[in-house]
């Protein structure tokens, strides 16, 4: 299973700085787990990896197939909670560049999360004549953006297809019982799945909101599970001792107290552009209330490094950092020897830039600690699907 490893030692926060807080995170942790089922409290999450519908989950993966086999492209249609946990697990796994040949899967695009006619025009030129299926995802079905990028794309396949093969097309991730999405998936007959009533729209990815795409995209989905049922045991100990989750959350209290209210999320790998997006939501949208919260924002590195950097190594010092290193880097370049060595790198030749990338962050966070900004750094093995899944619970 993944090893992710929690170090607050750039954050110059010790352990017993933070065993501090037993008391205080065993009586929150008591209290969350009371009843995580309760629709009002939307805590279904954090039985997820365990207790959840194991039928839907075989007819995602079978829907995903016969998309897999008749399509394309594939647009998801949804905004906030709706694409971002699908989409980040997806840009982390696949390659940055799509090519049918090699993936053999779909086309991934994304709809219903602007207003943008520009953009929804540029989309619909993209797909063109290819063969394609669209997932819309809303729990009630009027939201302004799906709703407006669903009815497009409805009307789009039912002119390319005839009604009764866009029906076959069209596969909705919507409310158990009521809303318009529902009444009308109904009517139609589309595949339909279930947005849960316990889970928020932020929390959904590991419900068929994330898992239709994400299978789609041909990730596997029992490797997502896993990691997320790892995670699951992993932090569910109270004891803020063993629980790197919890310590996680003390050391951000601890360095708010401290007036550090801007946390940035650091990545040095373009694949985690998303996950930061999706970690922005999720905290953005759970803390940002009542005139509270730490502010979260995202950097990606070392691209930013040459705009942001400046502000970050030198501006007011409300910020800290958590870096996301991943120690393995799936494929790597070697740096090589050039005769006439004009730009200076001969230096590096018989490193790799992997190896390259890695001592930019390691001057990076030395840099930044030294200038007043202190670093959280999660260290991950690899960049894999149980991975995905175990970070994003730690985080």
């Amino acid at each position: 299973m993944p090893n992710i490893k929690l170090d607050l030692k750039c954050a110059n926060i010790g352990i017993d700085k933070i065993l501090e807080y037993k008391g205080e995170v065993k009586e929150i942790d008591k209290r969350l787990r009371e009843n995580p089922n309760n629709p009002k409290d939307f805590l279904g999450w954090l039985e997820l990896p365990t207790n959840y519908d194991k039928e839907e989950f075989e007819r995602i993966k079978k829907s995903a197939e016969k998309i897999q086999n008749d399509s394309e492209v594939f647009v998801s249609i949804g905004i906030g909670g709706s694409y971002l946990g699908a989409r980040a697990v997806i840009d982390a796994l696949t390659s940055s560049f799509y090519n049918y040949k090699k993936q053999k899967t779909p086309q991934m695009l994304y709809a219903g999360n602007s207003i943008s006619p520009v953009y929804l025009n540029e989309l619909i030129e993209l797909i063109g004549d290819r063969d394609f299926s669209i997932n819309v995802i809303s729990k009630s079905g009027t939201t302004t953006e799906p709703a407006i990028a669903f009815r497009v794309f409805r009307e789009i396949l039912e002119n390319k297809y005839g009604v009764d093969e866009a029906r076959k097309r069209i596969y909705v991730t919507t409310d158990k019982s009521k809303g318009a999405l529902k009444q009308l998936s109904e009517e139609e007959g589309y595949e339909t799945f279930v947005v849960p009533d316990n889970i928020g729209g932020r929390y959904s990815v590991l419900t068929a909101v994330g898992l239709l795409p994400i299978a789609v995209a041909g990730i596997n989905i029992d490797d997502l599970m896993q990691g997320a049922k790892y995670a699951q045991d992993k932090y569910m100990d109270s004891d803020l001792k063993y629980n790197e989750c919890y310590q996680y959350a003390v050391a951000r209290n601890i360095l708010n107290k401290n007036l550090k209210d801007i946390e940035l999320l650091v990545n040095y790998e373009p694949k985690l552009h998303y996950f930061t997006e999706w970690w922005k939501q999720l905290f953005g949208e759970s803390e940002g209330k009542m005139g509270k919260g730490i502010f979260p924002a995202g950097v990606d590195f070392s691209t930013d490094l040459h705009s942001m950097g400046q502000y970050i190594q030198e501006g007011k010092r409300h910020l800290f950092e958590t870096v996301i290193n991943i120690l393995e880097t799936e494929t790597d370049i070697p740096m090589k020897e050039e005769e006439d060595n004009l730009d200076g790198l001969n230096y590096l030749s018989g490193k790799t830039m992997d190896y390259v990338n890695k001592k930019a962050m390691e001057a990076t966070i030395e840099a930044h600690v030294n200038g007043g900004v202190p670093n959280i750094v999660i260290n991950v093995d690899r960049l894999d699907a149980k991975a995905v899944r175990t970070l994003n619970i730690l985080l």
